[in-house]
């Protein structure tokens, strides 16, 4: 694996409160395992996460960095706008917050934003059909992920009502002709849920690929294994998230500078 060194940012370590350090930790972790498992699209898309003990600030990349590069100090926070508060020295791409904005804004429970642009998520994104629940991992998302229609490059402040409406009560979306986009609690669930939505979204374009006749389980027994997996009492990537960060500390720690 080749180790690109992350940019010299001066650091932020003590202008901020123990709290908001380590969720700038943990998002820099975000965007490393993201870059990492190769769900990037250039210096483009954006994972937010909500300033602790904040409604109305969050801390997102800074435009214009790989998510490689990206540490906890370089991190720019930001206003539902997408307004810089601390002075950074980064600009920051507004208008892709529009996505992250609407739901931060309506589900105060959802901190964490996750979107992207990977090759198999814009391939299902396409498929009128969407998500099958084609094996077990799909099938957590059996009547639990929205669908929002493309209406052009998220520019426009009023697509944040549909994007919202199309969200409903769940915590991942498959926008159409677009990406995929999952949200959680913290990074930790919102990385777990998109590790299994791309996953997912790449089982089912090998199953269709083959051209071969496939086969679905009932719809009873889709609805009983996605119950399984959200009713398990445990928040997901609970387990995994951890033992990631303990990877990227023992393959690339500049993320904590």
């Amino acid at each position: 694996m080749t180790v690109i060194k992350a940019l010299e940012t001066p650091s932020k370590r003590q202008q901020v409160g123990e709290e908001e350090w380590q969720a700038r930790v943990e998002l820099a972790a975000a965007y490393r395992l993201v870059a990492q498992h190769g769900w990037t699209n250039l210096v483009n898309n954006h994972i937010s996460l909500r300033v602790p003990g904040t409604e109305d600030q969050f801390l997102i990349n800074p435009y214009g960095l790989l998510y490689e590069q990206i540490t906890a100090s370089s991190l720019v926070k930001i206003d539902v706008e997408g307004n810089s508060l601390d002075g950074s020295p980064y600009s920051v791409n507004r208008a892709g917050f529009v996505i992250h904005s609407a739901i931060h804004m309506a589900r105060k429970d959802l901190h964490c934003v996750l979107h992207t642009h990977t090759v198999p998520g814009q391939a299902v994104s396409a498929l009128d059909c969407g998500l099958l629940p084609l094996n077990q991992a799909a099938m957590r998302f059996y009547n639990h992920i929205g669908y929002h229609d493309f209406e052009g490059i998220a520019q426009d402040l009023d697509e944040r009502e549909r994007i919202v409406a199309d969200l409903g009560p769940h915590k991942c979306l498959i926008m159409r002709n677009h990406g995929l986009l999952t949200a959680g609690a913290d990074c930790g669930e919102a990385f777990h849920l998109m590790y299994h939505l791309v996953r997912s979204c790449e089982t089912q374009l090998l199953v269709l690929g083959t051209g071969q006749p496939y086969s679905m389980p009932p719809r009873e027994i889709c609805e009983k294994t996605a119950a399984q997996y959200w009713r398990s009492g445990r928040r997901l990537g609970d387990l995994d998230w951890p033992a990631q960060m303990k990877l990227l500390d023992a393959t690339d720690p500049s993320y904590r500078d």
